[in-house]
């Protein structure tokens, strides 16, 4: 038995949207403008352009989970940047002070 791998990388950046449109049929039920077709899709921002890739809905949950690792990593990531920022302000103000004593 051969297993499947998923298609869906481990982490990725962007939002989960449902878009919305007509078809274009004149005898489609969205032809009248009520009820539109609905896709799940990953909305991206690449070089300053919001980027879509139309999403199969087997993979929303897969998309989903690499989403949240991706937000939980940035945060983790910013976590450290602020508490190393932290370490460093109170080392300098430490040394200034040790060397306003020594004066």
């Amino acid at each position: 038995m051969t297993s499947k791998k998923t298609r869906v990388p481990r982490m990725l950046r962007g939002s989960l949207v449902t878009l919305r449109r007509r078809c274009g049929k004149p005898g489609c039920r969205c032809a009248d403008g009520q009820e539109r077709h609905e896709a799940p899709a990953l909305s991206y921002s690449e070089r300053g352009r919001t980027r879509v890739v139309m999403l199969e809905q087997a993979d929303v949950a897969a998309v989903a989970a690499a989403l949240a690792r991706y937000r939980a990593a940035k945060a983790e990531l910013e976590e450290a940047a602020s508490a190393g920022l932290a370490a460093l302000t109170e080392q300098v103000a430490a040394e200034r002070a040790d060397r306003r004593r020594s004066r």
